[in-house]
């Protein structure tokens, strides 16, 4: 691609916009940024980029350009957008520019749940096998400064969101990784087929050389590269879980009780991680030993400590209906689940069969806590506590030898928190002060 003395326009003042604004410079551009907002920031940015802060549909019509580059967190198919794109010889994605300017290997992450987690593994197998790497995209850094790093690595573990996803034509991902799918993002999309479609994007210019990891009972319809499938359940799939093994065709790979990766759910993000790497030609032994020190990202699922014989698991990033199930669905020991927080509207009911099949008590706290009483009671033994101390100190009582204690919200909680990471570290400081 060649955009020296073209007209580059980037929308987004944030990281991912300045990312791809100094990356269209570094390559001979005249580069103007805009952005909505009047007292939008424009740091990090080389002096030569043009800035415009306040932009309006009025701006974007009045602008013409060659290349329109805009960032993943404006809608695509807003009027903001539309308005500078009926000028413009070609719309694209931050994510898109970069991948045309990235020579090393790429391997692609997407998935409505467990996508970061998934990536920070890919990032630290494929670097502790000698292929230099790093996580991008949707988690760590745009992609766009890692071409503009002094040394660039010789791959990337790139987290895509559907939004991302969406204004991508050339990118080429030699190992793409489909971890699940579920209803999300409904307030961007008209119908969940049009947030399905943006997500396959991941496979596009995909050939027969290249490799796609997908979760087994995922319908995707055809795909070009060569299939492998996982799942923590059964064993008709290329990886599959044994226990605490995780097979492949039949033969151990990797050992998950001697790592501090706990549920099914990461159990599954580990075999997707170990598939795409090995498609790259790293061997399993390295694979797991990279993995041997390795926890969870903190607040999905990350273990707290063992007290007791009980296990306390910290999932305050659930903060959606999705996220609790996946959680719960997740667990192989009985289930004393702490759940609550802000009141979001959400509707919870689907969520029943999921109870009444993992947990054994729910304590629910916050200001939704009186909604959940009602509904999970149904099903499970439900106690309705105003704090998240109240809730620690009840799932003590409630747990067994042998069972799980686990904060999945499965909802925000700027109800009593400043964001879930306070949440969760306010749960992390409780468990441990435990006796």
């Amino acid at each position: 691609m060649i955009i020296e003395g073209k007209h580059v326009v980037v929308l987004g003042a944030g990281r991912s916009g300045r990312a791809a604004a100094n990356l269209a410079l570094s390559k001979g551009a005249h580069v103007r940024l805009f952005d909505a907002n009047p007292a939008a920031s424009f740091d990090g940015l080389d002096p030569r980029i043009k800035v415009h802060s306040g932009a309006s549909d009025v701006v974007g019509r009045a602008t013409q350009s060659d290349l329109l580059v805009i960032s993943p967190g404006i809608d695509t198919y807003g009027a903001f957008v539309k308005a500078f794109a009926e000028n413009t010889s070609e719309l694209i994605g931050e994510t898109e520019l970069a991948a045309r300017y990235f020579d090393g290997k790429i391997v692609g992450i997407t998935g409505t749940n467990g996508k970061t987690t998934t990536t920070e593994l890919v990032e630290r197998i494929l670097n502790h096998s000698g292929l230099s790497c790093v996580a991008c995209g949707n988690y760590g850094v745009p992609f766009s400064e890692i071409l503009l790093m002094e040394d660039v690595p010789d791959s990337v573990a790139l987290e895509l969101s559907s939004f991302q996803l969406e204004t991508v034509s050339k990118l080429h991902v030699h190992a793409a990784i489909w971890l699940n799918f579920s209803a999300d993002h409904m307030d961007r999309y008209s119908s969940i087929d049009d947030y399905f479609r943006a997500k396959l994007n991941v496979f596009i210019n995909q050939t027969e050389e290249d490799t796609a990891v997908v979760r087994a009972g995922e319908e995707l319809g055809g795909l070009v590269a060569q299939h492998v499938s996982f799942a923590s359940k059964g064993q008709k799939t290329d990886y599959y879980l044994d226990g605490d093994r995780i097979m492949f065709r039949g033969e151990q790979i990797f050992d998950l009780s001697q790592t501090r990766m706990r549920g099914l759910h990461n159990a599954e993000n580990v075999m997707a991680a170990v598939a795409a790497t090995h498609s790259l030609g790293v061997r399993f032994s390295k694979a797991e030993e990279a993995l041997a020190g390795f926890a969870p990202p903190l607040h999905r699922c990350e273990l707290i400590r063992t007290l007791d014989g009980v296990e306390y698991l910290n999932d305050s990033k659930a903060t959606n209906l999705h996220a609790l199930d996946s959680a719960l669905r997740s667990q192989t020991r009985p289930v004393v689940l702490i759940a609550g927080g802000k009141e979001k509207g959400l509707v919870y009911d689907e969520l029943l069969v999921r109870l009444e099949e993992k947990v054994h008590s729910a304590i629910v706290f916050g200001e939704i806590s009186s909604a959940l009483e009602q509904l999970f009671s149904k099903v499970v033994p439900t106690t309705c506590v105003e704090t998240l101390d109240e809730a620690v100190a009840l799932a003590q009582k409630y747990a067994y030898a042998g069972d799980v204690v686990l904060l999945s919200p499965g909802t925000s909680s700027f109800d009593q928190f400043s964001g879930y990471e306070a949440r969760g570290d306010h749960f992390r400081k409780l468990v441990h002060a435990l006796k």
